[in-house]
């Protein structure tokens, strides 16, 4: 069923220029295909494009093999509908070009060359309107593009009012009227643009050089394009959701048959995190009993606990990828569409991490008045946050920064309360503390580290809204950061657990009980 339109971002519904009904809906619209490598490289490819960020809405498909661009194309589809399922902010950008980058200088160049070259051959006597026509004919396009099929009426005025043959005469014979075209085109925009636009569509009203007008229009038809673009992907998105998990499991199917050594990273992931879930059973079960008080020579030996559920084992997997650095591992297949995703999950966490420890050391320190304050406390939190961005790279030096700026900051609220300020041991004493979270064995960090491993822990067994109600202390300041990445956290893992459990569970049962193989390199679990 599809949601209450928006009408905020939606393209208006209203009369076309001959007074009929017109209203928007869906635009199919090309995507920009990952490009693929050469044969040499072609099985990492395959693994390693799973790995993708946003598409642009351009279609591009890099030169290549028909099997290559096949293969792009599955990819594509499938990496594109994951992201509109699981990113809910997800949307066509105006540009995929960084501001600063040499292509989009490059791009800009040429862009202002042409413009400068319309404007020449405009200038001319008689004007030369050969580019002018090109640009209308695109123009004429995009307008038809923004068009439902049903919409025939407007579609056979905007034909008849741009007819190219017909425009085409009347510059042989000087007759072409520009700004009465542009004045028409600005008037469908106006009916068929989204209201957000209805501004930048004004102000194209008062440019009077038709050069600049046309530059103008170009660049609002785009903005007009990605309104319908993302309008379609919201709309689009609860039929995907309802049908995501077979689509990307029918889809990740055919990639396996053409790849079957495709899950040889998940394997191996899902193999670590089940050893590891057993080497604490074991250690559990093997403890030393004791007897009023004293540990026995000779425990009595317990039997080896059972095998793991795949539930146990996805949720130890999935924590050790958002919770652990890496390093050069390679990340599972089913999970290399969220690889960035995770990264920046773990980034976060370090982050929150640090915040948390610098805030509950600097609590102890201000009698905990100073703390009762949510604007005290947010102002520490903007100054750490700001102070950290560097951490990974810089630990000692960001600390640094951090101790001497919140010991300060405390120093000045207990004195502007009334209350005693912190002494010169004191406050040597907090600095000290601070700078030594840069420290990775630091213990406040550490148990920082162990309640915020529990509560994600919690969050993927339990459900966010019961760990929610159970929050760990000390870490009730990040309580809004560390709830919104674990809402982002748990729903991205469900999702990923109901695409490929099958996968997973034919994985782990080979895993526990693997075939009689003399080549088999894993070893049985036991």
């Amino acid at each position: 069923m599809i949601p209450e339109r928006d009408t905020t971002n939606m393209p208006k519904s209203k009369k076309s220029v001959s007074k009929k009904d017109s209203t928007p809906s869906e635009n199919e619209n090309g995507v920009q295909k990952p490009e693929t490598s050469s044969k040499k490289q072609e099985d990492h490819e395959d693994k390693t494009s799973l790995e993708v960020h946003p598409p642009a809405v351009d279609d591009q498909i890099a030169s290549g093999s028909n099997d290559d661009v096949g293969k792009a194309n599955e990819v594509s589809k499938l990496s594109i509908a994951h992201e509109i399922v699981v990113n809910q902010d997800f949307a066509v950008e105006k540009s995929n070009l960084p501001e600063e980058s040499l292509e989009s200088k490059f791009v800009e160049t040429m862009y202002n060359a042409f413009w400068d070259h319309l404007k020449d051959q405009l200038s001319q006597t008689p004007p030369d309107f050969s580019c002018a026509l090109e640009l209308i004919k695109n123009i004429k396009q995009i307008l038809m593009s923004l068009l439902l099929p049903r919409q025939n009426r407007l579609r056979n005025e905007i034909e008849e009012a741009l007819d190219l043959d017909l425009l085409r005469q009347e510059t042989e014979h000087g007759a072409l009227d520009v700004p009465h075209l542009s004045n028409y085109i600005l008037n469908l925009m106006a009916l068929m643009c989204a209201p957000v636009r209805d501004e930048a569509v004004q102000e194209l009203e008062n440019i009077k050089d038709p050069v600049q007008l046309l530059r103008g229009i170009f660049q609002v038809l785009g903005l007009m394009k990605m309104d319908m673009v993302n309008y379609t992907i919201k709309n689009i998105r609860p039929y995907l959701q309802e049908h995501s998990v077979q689509y990307e499991r029918a889809k990740f199917q055919e990639l396996l048959d053409k790849q079957p050594d495709l899950l040889d990273c998940t394997t191996k992931w899902m193999t670590r995190a089940a050893r590891e879930l057993i080497t604490s059973l074991s250690s559990v079960s093997s403890a030393p009993s004791t007897s009023s008080g004293t540990i026995s020579s000779f425990p009595t030996p317990k039997p080896d606990p059972d095998p793991p559920s795949l539930t146990t084992v996805l949720y130890q997997g999935y924590l050790n990828l958002v919770l652990r650095d890496h390093g050069n591992d390679e990340f599972p297949e089913t999970l290399l569409m969220d690889k960035a995703r995770l990264q920046t999950m773990r980034s976060k966490l370090r982050h929150l991490t640090i915040l948390a420890s610098v805030l509950l050391v600097a609590r102890s320190f201000s009698c905990g008045v100073l703390f009762n304050s949510p604007e005290f406390v947010d102002k520490l939190k903007c100054i750490t946050k700001a102070l950290t961005e560097e951490f990974s790279s810089k630990p000692e030096e960001s600390m640094l920064s951090v101790s001497e700026q919140v010991s300060e900051e405390i120093h000045q609220g207990l004195q502007d309360t009334g209350l005693t300020a912190l002494s010169s041991e004191n406050r040597a004493s907090l600095v000290g503390q601070l700078r030594n979270i840069a420290k990775k064995e630091n213990c406040i960090r550490t148990i920082i580290e162990q309640r915020i491993h529990l509560f994600l822990k919690c969050c993927l067994i339990r459900g966010m809204q019961e760990s929610l109600l159970d929050f760990p202390g000390g870490l009730l300041f990040i309580e809004p950061e560390l709830a919104e990445l674990g809402w982002k956290f748990v729903n991205l893992m469900h999702h990923n657990q109901h695409v490929f459990s099958p996968y997973y569970a034919e994985i782990l049962k080979n895993i526990i009980s693997p075939p009689n193989d003399e080549e088999n390199e894993e070893k049985p679990i036991k």
